[in-house]
């Protein structure tokens, strides 16, 4: 092998380890992320079924906690409650957990008055448009609006394809976007 062919292949090995390097390193960035954003999830898994267990002592089952009008609620971010909907059923059978009248669910939940549910606030978002609107322009809108929430771009589609699963909004493709508007309820 002359040096002048291994000089070539040095550098051909050289340059393949550098662009490797390079996608491990984008690869290991993408991993964190999707690692912070399931850490999230995990966080509000664990909310779902502290309030799923909070509210296991009904006697109506069907009744939700976003139809607790009367009743004062932790002011956690609605999100949450809107998912217990579908898991509290599941959830009924595993055995209750006895919370003090120090855990910081009981505090926040005297007094305070109920926060809207990301979802209503979404859909008075998308009633002021004729036109489709992204999740992302929807999600910059309630963080101007509302600067006291904060739900991540996940949290908004969940919240949204949620309410398309519910027949209260409409979902729109248009090449690789998904847009969303609001159903015209007649009357």
């Amino acid at each position: 092998m002359t040096s002048q062919s291994a000089a070539a292949l040095r550098s051909r090995y050289v340059d393949q380890a550098a662009s490797d390097l390079e996608e491990n390193r984008r690869l290991q960035q993408e991993l964190q992320e999707r690692i912070s954003m399931l850490k999230q999830e995990e966080a509000l898994l664990g909310d779902i079924i502290s309030l799923a267990e909070r509210y296991e002592g009904f006697a109506d089952a069907s009744r939700l906690p976003e139809q607790l009008q009367d009743e004062p609620v932790a002011t956690k971010p609605q999100q949450k409650q809107k998912r217990v909907a579908a898991g509290t059923a599941a959830r009924r059978t595993a055995p209750a957990k006895t919370a003090s009248a120090g855990t910081p669910a009981k505090a926040g939940a005297e007094g305070k008055p109920r926060q809207a549910l990301l979802g209503d606030l979404l859909m008075k978002l998308l009633g002021k448009y004729d036109e489709p609107r992204l999740a992302k322009e929807l999600r910059d809108e309630l963080l101007k609006k509302h600067p006291d929430r904060s739900p991540t771009p996940q949290v908004v589609r969940n919240t949204l394809e949620s309410l398309v699963a519910k027949g209260r909004i409409q979902r729109h493709k248009q090449q690789r976007s998904v847009m969303y508007t609001l159903v015209k309820q007649d009357g």
